[in-house]
């Protein structure tokens, strides 16, 4: 079968500054600089964001690399802490502001579309140490400035900009499940953070709508990582189940984002339980006025969901798991390096749901992508890899979302995680995720298979 996409479709990839950039003159910490520092054992292989895959030197020849695999278009990040040199009065580092200004006019003489991203999990440490971080309302402030700076610096060559990547991210890995710094386990802390996050996407999409960005035609939105929540079965308690891990999961960003509010059905939950935030009505009225223009959404795997079998475990505090605990369904495909279920049918649920709950709003797949250890052994005697299995993966998730726009899902395209194999946090290299790949003893990239096939769907807009 041939599956054709819509005319001016996003062929892409998504990075992140500190992701790919590497520490190189960098002033200030983010939370994972400062953890590398003082625990580098936390990290695979011990290996931390000092150089990650070196984008800081070899931006020109990366997006190269990017072109000649058929990108058309590609995000990444402005770190908040390169560019900012002091966050209370909103003055910049020269260089730093140099650096992404360069970076972006050669994705713009190379043909690609830079799609440019505010946040990517690297809150400056000493906003952490001096205010609590996304605890505190002080830190939402500070991010709106940051933004103003970039909108100011940058809005005459970017047309897309992204407030955050991932924010449930935030809340999870540092306030609930330990797996970002600085590995809190509190869920009153967790739910008030996911309000600021609200929040702060919000007055900058404010600020944005203000600025002349938007008069010159660009547009603000938001990427969020969804995992559908399907029940076990349809009995009442499973459905019931599932549905609070949808609306914790999901929906805390999701309705904000593009409705303004939060779910009811969400917000009952957490002030029965006690764990509510704190909010006030000037700052949901502005929640309320500033939503998405258009919407990414990053779709790794499914979250199953059933009704409590055990009795929840309040030693620790409240945590959203008192009201439902996950699924292992039985025969599911599985990711064996990654632990995720690969399931491409839920691409297309997510698809119809932002066409019948979300107003049909723009929106395109932000993230996309297999990760697999050891790829070295797939080298061929031609010296690149044969990832065929990252392929058939792709075009199993394409297909699904092309059913969903032959039924009026308005996507208008598609990013892989990642264009070039990324350092990725506490996993550093083990699991690879790129179009290209990177030795790590050297930096040198070569195009995996996947690439050839890329730029060949690209050329084609479709397979």
């Amino acid at each position: 079968m041939q599956y054709k996409f819509p005319d001016n479709f996003w062929w892409g990839a998504a990075t992140s500054g500190p992701q790919s950039e590497g520490r190189f003159h960098k002033v200030h910490k983010s939370v994972f600089d400062h953890w590398y520092d003082i625990e580098p054992e936390a990290f695979f292989d011990r290996v931390g964001p000092n150089v990650a895959s070196n984008f800081y030197n070899d931006y020109v020849q990366d997006i190269a690399f990017m072109k000649e695999v058929g990108l058309n278009s590609v995000r990444t990040s402005i770190q908040w802490t390169r560019l900012m040199k002091d966050f209370e009065a909103g003055t910049v580092e020269p260089e730093a502001a140099e650096f992404y200004r360069k970076v972006i006019e050669e994705f713009l003489r190379q043909g690609i579309r830079p799609v440019i991203n505010l946040h990517h999990f690297d809150l400056p440490v000493e906003l952490y140490e001096k205010y609590g971080g996304w605890e505190s309302k002080e830190v939402v402030e500070l991010f709106v400035i940051f933004a103003q700076k970039c909108f100011e610096l940058f809005g005459g060559q970017v047309k897309d900009w992204i407030t955050f990547n991932e924010p449930m991210v935030v809340a999870e890995g540092e306030y609930l499940y330990q797996f970002h710094y600085p590995n809190v386990v509190d869920g009153k802390k967790a739910c008030q953070v996911i309000y600021n996050l609200n929040l702060a996407s919000a007055k900058v999409i404010e600020a944005f709508h203000r600025s002349s960005c938007a008069k010159q035609g660009g547009r603000i939105g938001i990427v969020l990582n969804l995992t559908p929540a399907y029940p076990r079965s349809q009995d009442e308690a499973d459905i019931k189940a599932a549905a609070f891990a949808e609306d914790f999961k999901n929906n805390a960003f999701l309705y904000p984002a593009v409705k303004g509010v939060f779910p009811q059905s969400l917000t009952d939950v957490l002030k029965e339980d006690g764990v509510l935030w704190d909010s006030t009505p000037e700052e949901l009225a502005i929640i309320k006025e500033n939503t998405v223009d258009f919407l990414g959404i990053n779709y790794y795997h499914p979250f199953r969901a059933k009704a409590r079998e055990n009795a929840f475990d309040e030693s620790r505090g409240w945590l959203p798991e008192k009201h439902f605990e996950e699924y292992e369904m039985p025969g599911a495909r599985m990711n064996p390096y990654r632990g995720w279920e690969i399931y491409p049918q839920a691409i297309y649920d997510i698809a119809i749901e932002v066409r019948d709950k979300c107003g049909n709003i723009p929106w395109y797949v932000a993230e996309n992508g297999m990760g697999v250890e050891g790829e070295e052994k797939f080298r061929n005697r031609d010296g690149y890899i044969e990832d065929d299995y990252r392929i058939d993966f792709l075009k199993e998730h394409l297909a699904c979302l092309h059913k969903a726009i032959a039924e009026g899902s308005n996507c208008f395209g598609f990013h892989m995680w990642t264009p070039i194999d990324c350092w990725s946090w506490k996993n550093a290299y083990k699991n690879r995720y790129g179009f290209i790949a990177v030795d790590l003893s050297n930096q040198q990239k070569t195009i995996k298979k996947s690439g050839y096939w890329m730029k060949e769907v690209s050329q084609n807009n479709g397979f």
